[in-house]
């Protein structure tokens, strides 16, 4: 089946280009950094502060529903947005730390209009950032843009488990959406990893180990 990826670059209009450049602030955030399976998904948003969006908050305080009401709120009334996926072996092969700076590098530079400043949710900033930044301990609770990015990353990664919960079943991806639940745990002991999971993350690891041993 076809899998819903996001997209990659949401351009703006011609009068959003022209906007004032102190506008043209980025917030950036991830989600999906704790799971045993599937991407990391990392969003850039840019505000417009003439069309401002009610509601906005950490994702993880938010319901589903509100999360799912926000996100085209948030689509069509950015600036600019950028979505990207980094996949189980690039986190593997760079680890999650350096998976989610090369994310968010990545997610800023996407953004069309540019971003000229970035608030980043946490205590790290990317190395060769294409503009100046801040990070924000706590920031999606904090500063609207990164509450939209957070969103953004959110709902896209929980809806591509439940796309890869049809074409790897028996885990219930759908459910857990990767993360280490007790079901999530019972079920990689006995169907062992899939494509999905993340073979540097310890549990996966640990199986395929003793899967060499014996």
């Amino acid at each position: 089946m076809p899998l819903d990826r996001p997209p990659t670059r949401h351009r703006a209009s011609a009068r959003a280009r022209m906007d004032a450049a102190d506008l043209l602030t980025a917030g950036v955030d991830e989600a999906g950094r704790g799971p045993l399976a599937g991407p990391l998904a990392v969003a850039a948003v840019i505000l417009d502060p003439a069309r401002p969006i009610r509601g906005l908050d950490d994702s993880k305080k938010l319901s589903e529903a509100r999360r799912e009401t926000l996100f085209p709120r948030i689509v069509e009334r950015a600036l600019a947005y950028c979505i990207v996926l980094v996949e189980p072996e690039e986190i593997d092969s760079l680890n999650i730390f350096h998976a989610t700076m090369t994310g968010m590098r990545r997610a800023i530079a996407g953004l069309a209009p540019a971003a000229q400043h970035a608030l980043i949710d946490g205590n790290k900033l990317p190395p060769d950032l294409p503009c100046p930044a801040r990070a924000i301990i706590g920031g999606d609770a904090l500063e609207p843009a990164i509450s939209a990015a957070s969103i953004l990353a959110k709902v896209t990664r929980d809806r591509l488990m439940v796309q890869l919960d049809a074409l790897h079943p028996g885990y219930g991806f759908a459910l857990h959406k990767g993360y280490p639940t007790p079901g999530h745990l019972a079920s990689l002991q006995r169907l062992g990893p899939c494509a999905l999971h993340r073979r540097s993350y310890a549990p996966v690891r640990l199986l395929l180990d003793q899967g060499r041993l014996f």
